[in-house]
């Protein structure tokens, strides 16, 4: 309701303007009646035209203009005095045509260019690179790191802008904590650039449609025909839903902890005491924690633990055992 009462005033203001400050004839008013008409017709045509498209119209008639200069500078040096005559006579249709012609090419080509990176993408994909992106989590948690200097991570690691963006946001937040996990993250992002056998790219294509940043990185990697990095348990649903590939760090690290099975037997310092009577609890190395049965007397000792069961969840592995002994 708004702008339909601004644009009635346009019209209106236009024809008074020109009636009482330049010529007072009906003429003069139909003039200013036009001239409203026309900027309230502009101003509909160019509330339906994106912006980006409208960046690229007005960069793509300044390159026809340049053109046309370019193509004036070639004229004068064939120095021909009668086909320099008819050039100059038809230079306002010559500027026109260029910059029209500029402004058209720019904005019918300027979805390919977005099509473009992800073609470069593909055929990088088809030579043999699988391309990976990776969300904040991953990037924070920094292990990607040692898993890329091991050899195993192969490809490249897209890092989507808008990625770097949320993690531009929490080194700025007012929170010491998420400042903290942000600063780490862009540290992270940095030594991973640093690595000469990693290649990372940071990739500006957007997905505005959606306003998640987990829901942005899971379409990126579903149109790229890419994996996801990360760390995030939900994250991975979102991804197992889409049809992507997920590659969890935290499921990585869980199946490359040491296989134990029930009955066997191992030494461990219990640390504390455990929620049920008489429970201790203890760490392995990869700090897996162990619940030890009869073992709260035991606190501050490395005793002797039988393994009765292992619990496996998506969270971790817990494990189960029971004293069996001191050791000295």
């Amino acid at each position: 309701m708004g702008i339909w009462a601004l644009r009635l005033l346009i019209v209106a203001s236009c024809p008074a303007i020109v009636y009482f400050q330049i010529v007072r004839t009906p003429k003069g008013a139909a003039l200013g009646l036009a001239v409203g008409a026309g900027i309230v017709a502009l101003e509909m045509l160019v509330a339906q035209i994106n912006l980006i498209v409208m960046i690229s119209g007005v960069l793509g008639a300044v390159v026809g203009i340049i053109i046309a200069n370019l193509a004036d500078y070639a004229m004068s040096l064939i120095n021909n005095q009668a086909l320099s005559a008819v050039w100059e006579k038809y230079a306002i249709l010559r500027f026109f045509a260029f910059g029209v012609l500029g402004m058209i090419i720019a904005i019918r080509k300027l979805p390919e260019f977005d099509d473009l990176d992800k073609d470069l993408l593909k055929m990088s994909r088809r030579r043999g690179a699988d391309m990976k992106v990776m969300d904040t989590s991953a990037i924070i948690d920094g292990r990607v790191i040692d898993i890329g200097e091991t050899k195993f991570l192969s490809g490249a690691l897209i890092v989507p802008r808008f990625v770097l963006h949320e993690l531009h946001q929490l080194a700025d937040s007012a929170d010491s904590l998420k400042r903290a996990r942000g600063r780490r993250g862009l540290d992270i992002l940095a030594r991973l650039q640093e690595n000469q056998d990693i290649p990372v790219k940071i990739m500006d294509k957007d997905v505005v449609e959606i306003s998640e940043v987990d829901g942005k990185v899971v379409r990126l990697a579903k149109d790229l025909g890419a994996k996801v990095i990360t760390t995030d348990f939900n994250l991975n649903k979102i991804a197992a839903l889409e049809g992507v590939v997920c590659l969890n760090i935290n499921d990585l690290c869980t199946a490359l902890k040491p296989v134990v099975l029930p009955g066997e037997a191992m030494s461990l310092f219990v640390m504390k005491e455990g929620k049920e009577r008489d429970q201790g609890i203890g760490y392995l190395d990869d700090g897996t924690m162990v619940v030890i049965e009869d073992g709260r007397k035991h606190i501050g000792k490395r005793v002797e633990v039988g393994v009765t069961s292992i619990l496996q969840t998506s969270a971790g592995r817990m494990i189960f055992g029971k004293f069996k002994g001191a050791q000295v």
